[in-house]
């Protein structure tokens, strides 16, 4: 008679980390056009005060037509790198934890506001962790838009951490922290925590049962909302982000655009008006809906491969 393979223990505690960091960096990789195209319409505001923001295709068209086509490409190591080190740890810890969760609610599915906290402390966790990987991320993406003369033509991600380290200290990897943190939470919160409420909404609207898993159409339309509602809930940080990872000083004073959060967000307000936290909002959805839906899609089939090799 054949007896029942046991799951390797080391195994099925790393599953949420490698199935869900191997669907993020897939994902990243995919989508990394329209997050450079992203970055330059959140710092176009910025560098170009009181013009209109380019839109979606003219920021991708005038990358290549400066810089190449391999250019929209530019810093793909470093986002690699950052979903390794921070999608594997905001989507494996958010999965522990409502895990954890359940298991404490006898096994019945927890509430949404569970989903919320389980979704918040993963994600702030996950970018104090990644944050050095987004600064290089966010400095790659942007140096293009600099003038000549004050780009910092950095090599690689590798060379982008190294180089930040030794002239501005290690206090640099961590700038913009706060705004990041704040984006990670509303990001897991809108992607993970959503799409776990979601997908019992839409379950039940398509009558799907989810005994062997949510099906396809359920899956799409849960993962649909997720990207939505991910978009709606970080842009405003994502932006503030961006702009205190990629500032410069002033060559003359030697003082940075922006002291700190609440001032780059009373700026943002003073000289660009409330609709300035969403600029670049269609190139940031076009992002974060595709990043959402590859990941949630493709990371049932990753654990289903995982467990047919390591199970």
């Amino acid at each position: 008679m054949a007896t029942e393979k046991t799951p390797n223990p080391v195994a099925k505690a790393l599953e949420p980390f490698v199935c869900g960091g191997s669907a993020a960096t897939f994902a990243s990789v995919f989508i990394h056009p329209m997050d450079l195209a992203k970055v330059r319409m959140q710092l176009y505001g910025q560098l170009n005060p009181g013009k209109p923001v380019p839109g979606f295709t003219t920021i991708i068209a005038n990358i290549v037509k400066n810089d190449g086509p391999l250019s929209v490409y530019k810093g793909v190591d470093a986002a690699i790198g950052r979903q390794m080190v921070y999608g594997t740890a905001r989507i494996g810890l958010h999965r522990k934890f409502s895990d954890i969760l359940t298991a404490r609610n006898e096994g019945q599915p927890i509430n949404f506001l569970a989903k919320t906290l389980s979704g918040m402390a993963s994600g702030s966790i996950a970018v104090c962790i990644g944050t050095p990987f987004d600064i290089a991320l966010v400095r790659l993406q942007s140096d293009g838009m600099a003038k000549p003369e004050d780009r910092r033509n950095y090599k690689n991600v590798f060379d982008a951490l190294i180089r930040t380290t030794k002239e501005e200290g290690v206090g640099a990897l961590y700038k913009g922290l706060a705004p990041n943190v704040l984006r990670g939470m509303s990001m897991n919160v809108g992607m993970m925590a959503c799409y776990d409420q979601a997908k019992e909404s839409v379950a039940s609207l398509l009558g799907d049962e989810m005994t062997n898993g949510p099906s396809l159409p359920t899956r799409l339309g849960a993962s649909a909302i997720a990207g939505f509602t991910a978009a709606l809930f970080s842009l405003p940080f994502d932006l503030i982000k961006s702009r205190l990872m990629a500032q410069k000083p002033d060559p003359l004073t030697g003082e940075f655009p922006y002291k700190g959060i609440i001032d780059c967000t009373t700026k943002i307000a003073r000289n660009e008006g409330l609709r300035g936290f969403f600029s670049g909002f269609s190139a940031y959805y076009g992002r974060c809906a595709p990043h959402a839906m590859i990941i949630l899609l493709s990371i049932e089939s990753i654990t289903n491969m995982y467990r047919t090799a390591f199970y």
